[in-house]
């Protein structure tokens, strides 16, 4: 691994990262426009899929000026259809995906007696189902190269208990099982695959929503280092988990959290 840096970037290069397709779910704002970015200034082909058209359009733009420009694609992905002719689209153009980062995720608070059975479809599609039927889909192509790398975001919430999130929660546990059977079954393919929790994030979604001053200060309070979790630090543990430097890194959990100990928010 190279410690200096790029123009554009304030992450350490990785070389073997460059020209490598990666597909990046829910990439078009917070931790995975983040992801977006890091990657294209990694030199890496990225596509991403989001089903915010505007703010999707509006990152590949920004980037047009990459080694590899970022193509973004909409795509419901909570229409397993979607995912089926999104993942066409891929390979036919850029052929056979090397990284998949699967990221998207709604963290809408909720008591238990708000939800619906459509409600509880919805959520687990958009924070659990997905992440499968996207593994699915660029699995042959990795086994029949010998090599690739998946990557699911989990959640700090359920770790610590955080209230009115019983039904995020659950689809976030499951996210760490689904991403331990997936790395002892595909390992023998040399398919690594592991989870990344996310701590509280400074992301703009959640500074609107819930972010005050005084909640800032009761996560500092929980947390080792009193400092905020920026979009940018989860991308940096992506970027090392997608490179040959975490070539024996597989079916384990990363935190990139501050050492976030606290009793919810």
């Amino acid at each position: 691994m190279s410690t200096s840096q790029n123009t554009t970037s304030p992450f350490a290069i990785y070389p073997d990262l460059a020209d490598k397709r990666v597909v990046i779910t829910g990439g078009a704002s917070g931790i995975g426009a983040a992801f977006v970015e890091s990657f294209a200034a990694q030199g890496a082909r990225v596509t991403f899929l989001d089903i915010a058209e505007v703010d999707g359009m509006a990152l590949a733009q920004k980037l047009k000026s990459a080694k590899h420009a970022p193509r973004f694609l909409r795509c419901d992905l909570t229409d397993t259809c979607d995912i089926t002719n999104a993942f066409k689209v891929i390979h036919e153009g850029a052929g056979a995906t090397d990284i998949l980062i699967n990221n998207a995720a709604n963290d809408v608070r909720h008591t238990l007696s708000d939800i619906t059975p459509a409600m509880w479809d919805t959520s687990i599609a958009v924070n659990l189902k997905h992440l499968y039927f996207c593994s699915q889909a660029v699995v042959p192509a990795m086994q029949a190269k010998g090599s690739g790398v998946i990557l699911n975001l989990g959640s700090i919430s359920w770790h610590l208990a955080l209230p009115n999130l019983a039904m995020y929660m659950t689809a976030k546990a499951g996210i760490e099982a689904m991403s331990r059977g997936m790395a002892r079954d595909l390992g023998s393919d040399n398919i690594r695959v592991n989870c990344i929790i996310p701590g509280a994030i400074k992301t703009p979604k959640q500074t609107l929503m819930w972010h005050t001053p005084e909640q800032e200060a009761k996560i500092f309070n929980g947390q080792c280092l009193k400092m905020r979790v920026e979009p940018e630090d989860v991308a940096a543990m992506a970027l090392f988990l997608a490179s040959n430097s975490a070539a024996k890194c597989t079916g384990r959990e990363y935190y990139i959290d501050a050492g976030y100990y606290g009793d919810g928010v």
